[in-house]
């Protein structure tokens, strides 16, 4: 089992942020499922991803631990048709409003193999744990 997408420990990416800015060039955006309104992940673009998203309808991105563009669910299968790009008022971050090719969202699958919305852990107050909400 992977802890990290697994496990009930927080243990967030407070550094990410940092790790993007070190490879320059990028602008957060937020990926929405346009059936249901559900954000269904963040990611980066660069304007390399960004005109190939364009010119292929497809949810692309930049990978900035990878340092190379990144079609989501090029490897799981799980990828997006592109039906709009938004941006914000001050120009420095996207959303991608997205339609799921096959009805899956996220690499990660629950117990009966079946991919999931990739915020499918909610943090507890009381004890401060992860409960899956899709196992």
């Amino acid at each position: 089992m992977n802890q990290l997408e697994e496990g009930t420990a927080l243990t967030l990416d407070f550094d990410k942020l940092a790790k993007a800015a070190e490879v320059g060039g990028v602008l957060p955006c937020a990926v929405q499922d346009a059936g249901t309104g559900e954000v269904i992940l963040v990611a980066y673009v660069n304007a390399e991803a960004l005109r190939v998203a364009l010119d292929t309808r497809s949810a692309v991105f930049w990978s900035t631990s990878r340092n190379e563009l990144w079609e989501k669910g090029k490897s799981s299968g799980e990828t997006f048709d592109l039906l709009e790009v938004r941006v914000n008022c001050e120009q420095n971050s996207l959303l991608y409003i997205v339609r799921p090719r096959r009805g899956g969202i996220c690499h990660t699958k629950n117990q009966q193999g079946q991919p999931r919305n990739c915020y499918y852990r909610r943090l507890d107050f009381a004890t401060g744990a992860l409960v899956n909400l899709n196992p």
